[in-house]
């Protein structure tokens, strides 16, 4: 198999299904901002030593392809003729309680929050704190694509928790990296 195949060169490309649509659709928008969520948590791990994390960081981006998948799919195309789904895996409330989990754990070991925390860090929180913002940009897409075409809620759910994860896991490795966090205190100008 060839990794081009000129198919995209007018600006279509296929859905999941086969249906062509612009490249610029908020679909295929919503799913390139997953793709480059995903690629971003790959560079934070680049940074991260801790095994469990290293662990959860691995099946969060496995979740992305999920996700991701979906979000390529159109609703009336997830069923085959045949009654089954199109797509082997979905997003359920399972891994959305796995991320809450997971970060219920760290907050157990983080000092309560006071005060906004600055993006930073050290070279792991720092990149967490960007792949948490562009969590939030494809969370965006994904609301904006259902304005105009449904999205399973579990999708928007996953994303909204997940920006939530990646905050709580950038302040966890900064402390265990005895990296300081640095606070915006509207008083201390």
């Amino acid at each position: 198999m060839k990794i081009y195949t000129k198919t995209g060169d007018k600006g279509q490309t296929a859905l999941y299904g086969g249906t062509r649509v612009s490249k610029a659709s908020a679909r295929v928008d919503s799913y390139g901002n997953i793709d480059e969520l995903n690629s971003f948590i790959g560079i934070s791990k680049s940074h991260i030593e801790n095994e469990d994390v290293l662990k959860q960081l691995k099946k969060i981006q496995f979740d992305l392809f999920t996700v991701g998948s979906e979000a390529a799919t159109p609703v009336d195309k997830l069923m085959l003729a045949n009654g089954k789904s199109r797509l082997p895996l979905i997003i359920s409330d399972t891994e959305i309680e796995e991320l809450e989990q997971w970060m219920d754990s760290f907050e157990d070991k983080l000092e309560p929050l006071q005060y906004f925390i600055l993006p930073g860090g050290g070279k792991p929180a720092t990149f967490l704190h960007a792949a948490r913002t562009i969590c939030r940009r494809a969370e965006r897409s994904l609301v904006f694509l259902n304005e105009s075409e449904e999205v399973r809620p579990e999708l928007i759910k996953y994303l909204n928790r997940l920006s939530d994860y990646l905050f709580v896991l950038a302040r966890y490795i900064s402390k265990i990296n005895n990296e300081p966090e640095e606070y915006w205190n509207p008083n201390e100008r």
